[in-house]
């Protein structure tokens, strides 16, 4: 099996609707695919009512959080949730807390960049952004794109809205063990996504990896594209020590990364054990 569990689409940062996306992963030859839009289920409802025969599609999100680093400082990470109730009324909740939250980062970050003199419309970045979906850096770095700023997304980032970046504005994100917690209460799996991507910001330790094991977390994203050979390893090695599930992924955000569907995947024993954990919602047939 072929099994993909970490891709975005229009109903967050992706370029793809849910429906192309499915129809995306079936032609990639995935056997399953997870949907996992940053803070929303908005999505989910489209791709399993377009799902290919064939396909099982995996309901999830992507979590925005915020967690010690394990050096004295704390450090932004990703949450992947799978198969969780999304009627959990404190997950509604702080879902749409964080969805505002990613908006008014949004307009705040478009609004330096003009009045620098860079040729950003805030007004227009907005209203171009999914009206029931969730807003991120990868909407401004296109619009960069199309002004002619830069030559592609990854350069956005690079000159201006990487976490090192002059227009870099931090969120108010969710306590990682909040997260954690509130998924476990919804019937959920938590995984946490590309943690030793150390080109994208501070990363946390293994000591913080293990006292999230504790509090619940699920899972270790160890194959990822953002992670080399020695961290995949060492992930792979506390994952074992840990007890916890591993997971392989793209990432995929259709053209706005040169990432394919599929370029890393999940095992079938994992995929099954991850399923078998869940008691929020199911996989979707076709």
């Amino acid at each position: 099996m072929r099994i993909d569990l970490h891709t975005h689409s229009t109903a967050s940062d992706g370029t793809d609707s849910p429906a192309e996306l499915v129809a995306a992963a079936s032609r990639a030859g995935l056997d399953a695919v997870a949907l996992t839009d940053h803070d929303t289920t908005a999505g989910w409802a489209e791709a399993s009512a377009a799902l290919p025969p064939g396909l099982r599609l995996v309901p999830g999100a992507e979590l925005s959080c915020v967690s010690p680093d394990g050096r004295g400082g704390r450090c932004s990470v990703h949450l992947l949730a799978y198969l969780f109730d999304p009627l959990a009324e404190s997950l509604i909740a702080e879902q749409r807390r964080l969805r505002l939250e990613r908006r008014e980062r949004l307009r705040v970050m478009a609004e330096r960049m003009a009045a620098d003199g860079l040729p950003v419309d805030p007004d227009e970045l907005m209203a171009g952004l999914p009206p029931d979906g969730s807003a991120g850096r990868p909407h401004l770095a296109v619009a960069l794109v199309r002004a002619g700023v830069v030559a592609d997304v990854n350069e956005a980032f690079d000159r201006y809205l990487a976490s090192r970046g002059p227009y870099y504005v931090r969120r108010a994100d969710t306590p990682v063990a909040a997260a954690i917690e509130m998924i476990r209460n919804a019937g959920g799996v938590t995984v946490l996504a590309h943690a030793y991507a150390h080109e994208r910001g501070p990363t946390v330790t293994p000591e913080v990896i293990g006292e999230l094991a504790a509090s619940g977390l699920g899972g270790l994203e160890v194959d990822h594209p953002l992670h080399d050979s020695t961290a995949r390893t060492e992930l792979r090695a506390l994952a074992g020590d840990l007890g916890l599930l591993v997971t392989g992924s793209s990432d995929y955000h259709g053209t706005n990364k040169t990432i394919e569907l599929g370029e890393e995947t999940t095992s079938a024993e994992m995929f099954s054990a991850l399923v078998e954990r869940a008691t929020g919602s199911t996989v979707v047939n076709a």
